[in-house]
């Protein structure tokens, strides 16, 4: 998603920011777009844009009204269909019209609008005309539907397009966008960029950032060694050197991403990094991550921000949400990626201790569905822990499975919920209707459950008790395998599972040997706090 904060205390911000009017529950647009060519003219000092956009689509109905989502603050010049002026209205921060003459399902169309104005500024940034040490830095961010600040489109994450920017401004500034650069014009005192993507774009992740920056690159080759791809990185001139560090581990942090997922989904366009002056975290447009220049210190502070974000590449950007109902899927991939990243470099201890990090005794909310709170804690952290448990659930290798197949299967569309469901249950051979509904549909917080055990000795041999009690009330009863790790008086261990589906349970073991004492889920798999733990010799 947007952003990843790195400390507690600003996750508090989440609630600030999290106020929107309205989130478009699902595409329900009669519009398909396939393009947009966006020309924009960026006036600094008077906090204005003057820019055209052009853009194709499909009619996905035979309806005789289009519209398109763009504020109504903007000023419109003209609106053209296919060449033609069309008379337009305004309503609701969308322009509607009439198609001039009878088109079918299918049609191809053109729409042209000429516009001005100072772009409104909506939700966590909006498009801002900002300074910094007396130096202007012009960026956006639109996250979840505010891109029709700026310019006119369909403004539903699902509805993926191909993209053409072109951005001018002062000949001393650098203006950077998604994509690829294709060219760099020169005309007086201004110079326009044209980037370009390859790969289809959610509106939310179009972007630009212009300013007097300092550039410096890096490079990424593909798996299968065919491909070396561009790494650029745009900065403040003050922060050059320090950037040079805090960003040095991109290739590294690519490769294993494309290791573990499947390959860097831009291949042929780039990855890159542009400060910008949001100072709650960084936001993950695509192939151009933005990170708040209070993120860049030389000291490799927030590496697990620029993880965070680069993987949104694979979860939110090569995928985008089929609803923002379906934001775990960007943001509990992304935490969980984070901990995977730090798995595969620093090993099992690693991965726990990140875990550990992002444990909360309570969760509010469900995680499914969250309405104006798309950026709370609930679906950035018990996300990354809904995808640990079902790693514990199905296994290493299913969960690795999983995750490549759904990676390959939904790669530059959008998919919902339950689409990743169906893929987990049909590679881990599972049904998982009660996984799926106790963390994601139906259940909030997590589980309480008190515990106590005791044991006797049979025939040389020992019996040991288990008794368990879910103690919750915000949801009946969790299904869950908990481990349970016996330690003998001779100090061998062994590891026992027990199958909890009831409010109560009750669970006899027999062992070997005296046991000396228990440890409940050691590794840490399940969002589980544990009370009455008696230890019963």
């Amino acid at each position: 998603m947007a952003k990843y904060l790195k400390f507690t205390v600003l996750v508090v911000l989440f609630s600030v920011f999290s106020g929107f009017s309205s989130i478009p529950d699902h595409n329900k647009t009669n519009i398909d777009v396939l393009h947009y060519s966006l020309n924009l003219n960026l006036l600094p000092e008077a906090k204005q844009i003057k820019g055209i956009t052009e853009i194709k689509f499909l009619l996905k109905d035979s309806a005789k009204k289009v519209s398109f989502n763009f504020y109504d603050n903007m000023i419109i010049h003209s609106v053209k269909l296919n060449n033609e002026k069309v008379d337009f209205t305004r309503h609701d921060n969308k322009i509607s019209f009439h198609l001039p003459k009878s088109y079918v399902l299918g049609d191809t169309l053109l729409l042209n609008v000429d516009y001005e104005g100072t772009p409104e500024k909506k939700g966590l940034s909006g498009f801002v005309f900002g300074k910094i040490n007396g130096q202007t830095l012009i960026y956006n961010l639109n996250e979840p539907d505010f891109a029709s600040t700026w310019f006119p489109c369909n403004d539903v994450a699902s509805d993926k397009a191909l993209l053409d920017i072109y951005l001018t401004n002062d000949s001393a500034f650098t203006s950077v966008s998604n994509g690829k650069l294709e060219e760099v014009l020169t005309e007086g005192a201004k110079r326009t960029f044209h980037w370009k993507t390859y790969y289809p774009i959610s509106t939310y992740l179009i972007c630009l950032y212009s300013s007097i920056y300092k550039n410096f690159d890096d490079y990424y080759v593909s798996q299968d060694k065919k491909d070396t791809m561009a790494i650029k990185y745009y900065v403040l001139p003050e922060h050059l050197e320090f950037a040079k560090k805090d960003f040095e581990d991109h290739p590294d942090m690519i490769d294993v991403y494309a290791k573990l997922f499947g390959e860097y989904p831009f291949i042929k366009e780039k990855y890159g990094v542009a400060e910008f002056l949001w100072q709650y975290g960084a936001m993950e447009h695509q192939t151009i991550t933005g990170i708040g220049s209070n993120f860049v210190s030389g000291n490799k502070y927030f590496s697990d921000i620029y993880a965070h974000e680069l993987s949104h590449h694979w979860w939110g950007d090569a995928i985008a949400p089929g609803t923002w109902n379906d934001i775990w899927l960007n943001e509990g991939f992304a935490t969980y990626s984070e901990a995977l990243y730090q798995e595969y470099k620093y090993g099992d201890n690693s991965l726990r201790s990140f875990m550990l990090s992002k444990f909360s005794k309570f969760f509010p909310g469900v995680l499914y569905k969250p309405g104006t709170d798309l950026f709370s804690q609930t679906e950035y952290d018990k996300g990354g822990w809904v995808l640990h448990m079902l790693r514990w659930e199905v296994g290493d290798s299913a969960f690795f499975k999983i995750l490549r197949t759904y990676f390959e299967t939904f790669k530059y569309q959008s998919a919902i919920t339950n689409d990743f469901k169906e893929i987990c249950e049909k590679i881990s051979g599972k049904d998982l209707t009660k996984f799926f509904d106790q963390w994601v549909y139906s259940g909030e917080g997590q589980i309480n459950l008190s515990a106590d055990w005791q044991q006797k000795e049979i025939d040389k041999s020992y019996q040991i008790e288990f008794d368990f009690k879910q103690t919750q009330t915000e949801y009946e009863v969790y299904n869950f395998t908990l481990p349970i790790k016996v330690i003998y008086l001779d100090g061998t261990s062994e590891t026992l599972k027990a199958a909890i589906n009831k409010r109560k349970s009750t669970f006899t073991f027999t062992v070997p040997k005296k046991v000396e004492r228990v440890l409940y889920d050691p590794q840490n798999w399940i969002l589980l706090n544990l009370s009455n733990n008696k230890n019963n010799k």
